[in-house]
C-alpha cells in the first residue's frame, strides 16, 4: 500500500520537512476544518479475484444493504457475480443475464436492475430487473446498447444511457426512463431522444458541442453515463465524444439542452502535461495543445442549493485520431512546428484530426487532445468551477517515477500513456466521511484512486492518493488491482463492517477491491500547529 500525501500545492508551499502521516494532511492545503481535526486513511480489507485477466471480468459494481452483497458485472462470462461482504472470496451466486452480456449494476430497494446489450450491439437491449436472490422479475426493451443505468435518489424510476455506437449502422443514442414506482413487474418505459437537435448541428457546434461531419446530432450523440440531481427530476449526461452535457427532464422524459464543456489550455501554468512516450523520461510542461474534457463517469452533488457535476476526464477517439508529426500545422501559428513535432516533445501527441483545421484547408491552427488528465467540477450551466489541472501527473510522477504513466496490463510500461490520455481518469463516485464530501477519481492506466475534498465546489483540496497496484507482480497476478473501472462508495451505517466502504471493481485484473475509508484524528499538539500554520497563512487551498 502507498499514500500519497504530500503534494505540491499551486502557488503555495511544499512542506516536504514535515513528516508523518498525522502530518501529511497539511501539505494538502485542507480546508481548516478537516486539517485541524482529521487526516484521511484507506486500508484494504478485502479481495475477490476471478482469475481472469485483461477480459472485463469485473467492471461495474454496486451494493445491497439488506444482504450486504456485493454484485459485479462479468462480460467475459456474461454473468453479474454477486459477493458475500463477510464472506470468502468466491461468488455467493452468478446471475447469467444472457443476450450480449451486462455492462452495468445497480441496487436500490433489494432491486438489481442489470443494462444487456442486445447480440447485435446496434440493436435495442434491455433492463433486467433480478431480486437480491438472481430470480429474474421482469425484462424491459430499452435503447441500442445500454451501456450505464442508475436509480433516482427515491428509487422510484431508472435512467439508463443508450450509448448507440455506430457498427455496420449508427443507431440513435437516447436515454430509457424507467417507471417502477409501481412495482418492477408493472414497469413502464419512456425514452428521451435528440432528433429534436437534428438541423441545428453548425449551432451546436459553434457553441462548442463536439459533433462529427455530415451525421445527424441524434446519431452522433452517444450518452455515456449519468448523474440524477439530489430531488430526482433531472439526468445530467455525459456525451462523451461530444465533449458536453445533456440535461434531461425526467419528468417528461425530454432533453432539454446540451451544454458544451469546452477546453482546456495545456499551455497554461498549472496546466502542464508529459505528451510523449519517447523523451526518455518524464517531462511534464505546458505545450500549445488544447484538451478536451470529454468525461467518462459523472456524479453530482447540491451544495447551497446549487447542483454541481463531478467529471472524471478520460477522454474518447473515434477512429479520427493522428499523431501530431503527421499533421501539416499551419506555419504562422506553427512557426517552430518542425520543434514540436519531434518525438521527443508533441510528435507522438495523438490529437484529433476534425478539430483545429479553423480555415479548412489542411493544415492545423489549433491540437486538440483526448481528455485532460484531470477531474473537474462544473455547475449545472456547464460552467467550470474547478480543474484540477496537472495535480494527476505530477503526483504519480512523484511517487511512482519508475512506472508513470505505465498501462494498465503491464508492469514493466513506463510512460508508454503519455502520448495519449496519461494516467486516463475514468472511474468516480462521491461518498461523505466525517462531515467531508469526497471525490474519488479512479485512474484506469497506472491505477490507484486520487481522493478530493470537495465540500466547497469552488476550493477542493487533495487528500490523499492510494495505489496499491505491486509493479513487481507478474502482470497476471489475480489479485493484483489493474484497471479500475467502477466504484461505489458505501456509508458506515449501511453496511455490515460499520465503516465508510470504497468498492472498486478491475477491469484489467478481473478483481474487486473493498476499501475502508476513515477519517483519523490528529494528535492534539499536530492540531494546534495546524492551526498554527493556517493563522499564518503558510497554508493556502488548492484552486483552479
Amino acid at each position: 500500500m502507498f499514500q500519497h500525501l504530500l503534494p505540491s500545492v499551486k502557488g503555495g508551499l511544499r512542506l516536504a520537512a514535515l513528516s508523518g502521516a498525522s502530518l501529511a494532511i497539511l501539505a494538502a492545503g485542507a480546508s481548516p476544518a478537516a486539517a485541524a481535526a482529521a487526516t484521511l486513511q484507506m486500508n484494504l480489507l478485502k479481495t475477490y479475484t476471478t482469475g481472469i485477466f485483461d477480459d472485463s471480468a469485473a467492471e461495474i459494481s454496486a451494493f445491497d444493504s439488506g444482504t450486504n452483497r456485493i454484485f459485479v458485472t462479468n462480460s467475459s462470462n456474461g454473468t453479474v457475480d454477486v459477493y458475500d461482504l463477510l464472506g470468502g472470496n468466491a461468488p455467493i451466486n452468478t446471475i447469467a443475464v444472457g443476450d450480449g452480456g451486462p455492462n452495468s449494476v445497480a441496487v436500490k430497494n433489494g432491486i438489481v436492475a442489470v443494462a444487456v446489450e442486445a447480440t447485435t450491439v446496434t440493436d435495442p437491449g434491455t433492463v433486467k430487473f433480478y431480486d437480491v436472490n438472481g430470480t429474474l422479475q421482469n425484462t424491459v426493451t430499452v435503447g441500442a446498447l445500454p451501456d450505464m443505468l442508475t436509480f433516482t435518489p427515491d428509487g422510484s424510476k431508472v435512467v439508463v444511457a443508450n450509448e448507440g455506437e455506430a457498427d455496420v449502422v449508427n443507431p440513435e443514442g437516447s436515454l430509457s426512463i424507467i417507471d417502477i414506482s409501481g412495482g418492477v413487474g408493472a414497469a413502464s418505459v419512456s425514452t428521451a431522444t435528440f432528433p429534436a437537435f437534428n438541423g441545428q448541428e453548425a449551432a451546436l457546434r459553434a457553441n462548442g458541442v463536439r459533433l462529427f461531419p455530415g451525421v445527424a446530432t441524434a446519431n452522433d450523440v452517444e450518452p455515456e453515463y449519468i448523474a440524477v440531481s439530489e430531488d430526482g427530476t433531472k439526468a445530467f449526461v455525459a456525451l462523451q465524444e461530444a465533449n458536453s452535457l445533456a440535461v434531461v427532464d425526467l419528468n417528461t422524459s425530454t432533453v432539454t439542452d446540451i451544454k458544451p464543456l469546452g477546453v482546456k489550455d495545456h499551455s497554461l501554468p498549472g496546466n502542464a502535461l508529459d505528451p510523449s512516450d519517447r523523451d526518455s523520461g518524464i517531462n511534464i510542461a505546458n505545450h500549445p495543445v488544447y484538451g478536451m474534457y470529454m468525461p467518462d463517469s459523472i456524479a453530482s452533488y447540491d451544495v447551497g442549493g446549487q447542483t454541481y457535476i463531478v467529471t472524471a476526464n478520460e477522454g474518447d477517439a473515434r477512429d479520427e485520431d493522428e499523431r501530431i508529426k503527421n499533421l501539416t500545422l499551419d506555419s504562422a501559428v506553427f512557426p517552430n512546428a518542425a520543434a514540436l513535432q519531434d518525438d521527443a516533445v508533441l510528435g507522438r501527441l495523438q490529437v484529433s484530426t476534425i478539430d483545429g483545421d479553423i480555415g479548412d484547408d489542411g493544415d492545423y491552427e489549433e491540437l486538440y487532445a483526448y481528455g485532460t488528465r484531470s477531474f473537474s467540477i462544473f455547475d449545472q450551466n456547464g460552467n467550470l468551477i474547478f480543474d484540477s489541472g496537472d495535480d494527476f501527473e505530477q503526483i504519480t510522477a512523484a511517487d511512482f517515477p519508475a512506472e508513470f504513466n505505465s498501462s494498465n496490463d503491464d508492469n514493466t510500461d513506463f510512460d508508454s500513456r503519455s502520448d495519449a490520455k496519461g494516467p486516463e481518469p475514468e472511474a468516480l463516485t462521491l461518498g461523505v466521511v466525517n462531515g467531508m464530501t469526497l471525490a474519488f477519481i479512479g485512474l484506469e492506466r497506472m491505477g490507484g484512486i486520487m481522493v478530493y475534498d470537495i465540500t466547497d465546489p469552488n476550493a477542493p483540496d487533495f487528500l490523499l492518493y492510494q495505489n496499491d497496484r505491486d509493479y513487481s507482480l507478474p502482470d497476471n497476478d489475480p489479485a493484483n488491482p489493474m484497471g479500475p473501472e467502477g466504484m461505489v462508495f458505501v456509508d458506515a451505517a449501511d453496511n455490515a463492517f460499520g465503516k465508510n466502504l470504497l468498492i472498486v471493481a478491475n477491469e484489467v485484473s478481473g478483481s474487486t477491491d473493498v476499501y475502508s475509508v476513515e477519517a483519523i484524528p490528529l494528535p492534539p499538539t499536530v492540531a494546534l500547529l495546524a492551526g498554527g500554520l493556517l493563522g499564518l497563512g503558510l497554508l493556502r487551498r488548492r484552486k483552479g
